[in-house]
């Protein structure tokens, strides 16, 4: 199967602020000009500083700046992942609970101003499911939370995508499944991360028994959630886990994963849009293999006829 429209290639910011390189980031300009030169279509913004925080851009001239960066290099941003790690809502504490809500909604006015067309959002709290909790309890407020963003999301035209993985409560495909159809929302969809996809559907990574594997794995956990996948990150998957919490992000083409079959079974799964994201967050060297990870899946595209 091919794409109705020639596919974009971007990367996530974050590689290059968080994990290994917290302690000296690469500014977000530089990041910026870098993938301008390597070719990318785009960029996906972190919303970590010190790339794009709200409070690093407070006012709307602020972000226009940010914008005619991003346009005199080219880039475009299909994504934005907000900073909302520190924020566990759903563990019941009503002050975080309001946090929580008002970092979504500034970094919602932040995607509007900046003509971001998606914004990430996931569970927050860590796995294994904390012993001290209610899992019913913890479904509702997870549901109600993430119905909640995709309202306030509508009112600016703007897709919520739930990025699910093994380090984050309800990592099981069919529990992610029915949490879709629990808030159903015209723009509520996931984030299909292809190594977390593996680590749930293959692996079963810090999923509380029973565990729920797909035999068809990455490719099954695709047409399970057909016609509910928003956004995608493309990055490898060598079946372990960093840090044991998130899965391991190995650069493309140095793991398991056969993205030839993959990003088709992805299109057929419903897949609509023209990005394709590069995710290294975690990845030690992120800067030094990126151009390695662009080149790799221009091959891939040019190998499936689709460029």
């Amino acid at each position: 199967m091919k794409p109705d429209k020639s596919p974009k290639i971007s990367i996530g910011s974050w590689a290059y602020a968080i994990g290994p390189y917290a302690n000296n980031p690469i500014p977000l300009p530089e990041v910026i000009k870098r993938l301008s030169d390597l070719g990318f279509d785009g960029v996906e913004l972190g919303g970590f500083k010190p790339h794009a925080h709200p409070d690093l851009y407070p006012s709307k001239k602020d972000r226009e700046y940010l914008v005619k960066m991003l346009k005199e290099n080219r880039l475009e941003v299909p994504a934005y992942a907000a900073d909302l790690w520190s924020l566990p809502f759903a563990e019941g504490d009503p002050e975080i609970v309001k946090q929580y809500k008002q970092m979504f909604k500034r970094s919602l006015d932040f995607c509007y101003d900046c003509g971001i067309p998606v914004i990430r959002v996931d569970t927050v709290t860590h796995t294994p499911f904390p012993e001290n909790l209610d899992y019913p309890t913890v479904w509702t407020r997870i549901r109600d939370m993430f119905t909640w963003c995709s309202d306030e999301a509508k009112k600016k035209n703007i897709l919520v995508v739930w990025e699910f993985e093994p380090g984050f409560i309800i990592n099981k495909p069919h529990e992610i499944k029915k949490m879709l159809e629990e808030v159903n929302r015209d723009n509520f969809k996931v984030l299909f991360d292809t190594c977390h996809a593996h680590m749930c559907s293959v692996v079963a990574a810090k999923q509380t028994p029973p565990l729920d594997k797909l035999e068809g794995g990455e490719k099954e956990f695709a047409f399970l959630l057909k016609g509910k996948i928003g956004h995608v990150h493309i990055i490898d998957s060598d079946n372990t886990l960093h840090d044991n919490e998130t899965s391991t992000h190995a650069p493309l083409g140095t793991g398991v994963l056969d993205f030839k079959t993959l990003l088709p079974t992805i299109l057929e799964a419903g897949y609509t849009s023209e990005w394709w994201s590069i995710d290294l967050c975690f990845w030690p060297d992120a800067w030094e293999v990126t151009e390695r990870c662009k080149n790799y899946l221009d091959r891939v595209f040019k190998e499936l006829d689709w460029k």
